[in-house]
C-alpha cells in the first residue's frame, strides 16, 4: 500500500479503514448480490440497475480484482465449446463452458437451479485428454488483453485502490472438474489425479499471478473456496491438509518473494458453517479475511469477530431477517451494527444474494439504518 495517504480516493480510504481494522470508522456500503431484481423493479426500483449504487447509497467497492484464473470454474482457454447434445422433450442437455453436462428446461438457463449430470475428468486418461491442454498458462488468447487490463488496474492503484488477485480454490476448482460426489470417493480412490489436478492449478496460478506482479503488487489473494455446507467442512481437515494447503503455500510463497516488504492479505470465500475450518485455513496459509457467514448455517459475526479479533469479517446479514420487516431488521442491526464498528475490520452485507422474499420497502429501511449508523 502507499504511503501516502493525501491522495487516496476517499471510497479507497474507508476500505483502508477495513483492512487496517480501524476502530469506529465509517462502513463500507455495498451488498452481495441480489436474486430480487424483478421483485425490484415492480416495487420501484429503477429498471436501470447503473442507477442502483447511487439509489441504494452504496460506495465504490475500492477493491480491483485482476482475475484470469477461475472463480466457481477452472479458468480453462480455450473453454469447452456449450452445444446440446440430448433433448429429453421438456428438458435438454447441453455441455457448459466448463466442460459439465448440464440439465436444463428447454430453451432456459435462469430462474431455476440446474443438474449437473457429468463432470469433464472422470480419470487420469479423461484428465489428460480434456482438461489439462486447457489450463496451460502460456495460451496466447489468456494475454491478449493483459496490456488493458493492467493499465485499468494501475489507474486503480493510483487512486489508492486495493489490488487483489482472484481466483478459484483448490476445493471449488477439484468440484468443478469433477463434482461433488464423484470428488469425494477421489481423495481414497485415486488421490494421485487429485495431486496432478493440483499441480496444474498451482502452475497455472504461479504463471499468472507472476505476469500480473511485473506490472504491479498484490495487496490481497482471494480464495473462492465454498469448502463448507450447514454443518461444517465438506472434507476433513486431514484433506485440506494433503490435497490443498501444500498447493496454496506453494503460491502464496511465491507471490509474496515477488514482492518484498509490501503486505499481502488472503481472504477465502465459503459458503455453509464456516468455524471449523478458520482456525485451519490461518494456520496454514494466514488468512486475515473471510465472507459471507451464513446465517442459517449457525454462523455469527459477533461471535466470531469476538473469538477472532485480528480477523477482518464480510457479509453475516441475515437474508431471513431482510424480509421480516423493519422491527426485526431493527433488532439485528443494533445487535451487530455497534459491536462489529468498534471492533473495527467488518463489511456488512447480507449473507449471500437479497432473495426475492424481500420487499423494496424493508430493504430502504435497512439500508436507511445502515446510514443512520455510519455515513
Amino acid at each position: 500500500m502507499p504511503d501516502k495517504i493525501e491522495s487516496i480516493a476517499p471510497e479507497a480510504r474507508k476500505m483502508r479503514d477495513f483492512y487496517e481494522m480501524k476502530p469506529n470508522a465509517p462502513l463500507v456500503h455495498t451488498e452481495f448480490g441480489f436474486y430480487c431484481t424483478e421483485r425490484w423493479i415492480r416495487e420501484g426500483a429503477p429498471a436501470d440497475q447503473a442507477k442502483w449504487p447511487e439509489f441504494f447509497g452504496y460506495d465504490t467497492y475500492a477493491v480491483h480484482s485482476l482475475g484470469n484464473l477461475g472463480w466457481c470454474e477452472a479458468a480453462m482457454s480455450p473453454a469447452f465449446e456449450k452445444k446440446i447434445v440430448e433433448d429429453r422433450g421438456d428438458t435438454e442437455v447441453e455441455i457448459d463452458f466448463a466442460g459439465r453436462h448440464v440439465l436444463y428446461f428447454k430453451n432456459r438457463r435462469s430462474g431455476f437451479m440446474p443438474e449437473y449430470i457429468g463432470h469433464p475428468v472422470r480419470d487420469l486418461k479423461s484428465w489428460r485428454e480434456n482438461v489439462l491442454w486447457r489450463l496451460d498458462p502460456a495460451t496466447p488468447a489468456r494475454w491478449n488483453d493483459l496490456p488493458a487490463r493492467m493499465e485499468a488496474a494501475r489507474q486503480a492503484a493510483s487512486r489508492g485502490y486495493l489490488i487483489c488477485q482472484n481466483l478459484i480454490g483448490g476445493y471449488m476448482y477439484l468440484r468443478s472438474l469433477i463434482g461433488p460426489e464423484e470428488l469425494l470417493y477421489k481423495f481414497y480412490d485415486d488421490p494421485a489425479l487429485l495431486h496432478e489436478c493440483m499441480a496444474a492449478w498451482l502452475k497455472l496460478a504461479d504463471a499468472i499471478a507472476a505476469r500480473h506482479q511485473e506490472f504491479l503488487a498484490f495487496d490481497e489473494l482471494f480464495l473462492a473456496e465454498d469448502i463448507c455446507y450447514n454443518h461444517g467442512s465438506l472434507i476433513s481437515p486431514d484433506q485440506m491438509k494433503e490435497f490443498l494447503f501444500p498447493y496454496y503455500q506453494q503460491l502464496l510463497a511465491g507471490v509474496k518473494a515477488r514482492q518484498p516488504g509490501h503486505r499481502l492479505y488472503v481472504q477465502v470465500d465459503t459458503d455453509g458453517f464456516a468455524d471449523p475450518v478458520i482456525p485451519l485455513y490461518r494456520e496454514a496459509i494466514g488468512m486475515d479475511v473471510m465472507s459471507p457467514f451464513e446465517v442459517a448455517s449457525k454462523c455469527d459475526v459477533v461471535r466470531t469477530g469476538r473469538e477472532y479479533p485480528d480477523l477482518r469479517l464480510r457479509g453475516g446479514f441475515d437474508k431471513r431477517i431482510l424480509a421480516a420487516g423493519p422491527d426485526a431488521i431493527d433488532r439485528e442491526l443494533e445487535r451487530i451494527i455497534p459491536a462489529m464498528m468498534a471492533r473495527g475490520g467488518y463489511i456488512p452485507t447480507c449473507d449471500h444474494g437479497v432473495p426475492e422474499e424481500v420487499s423494496l420497502e424493508s430493504y430502504l429501511h435497512y439500508r436507511r439504518r445502515m446510514h443512520e449508523y455510519s455515513c
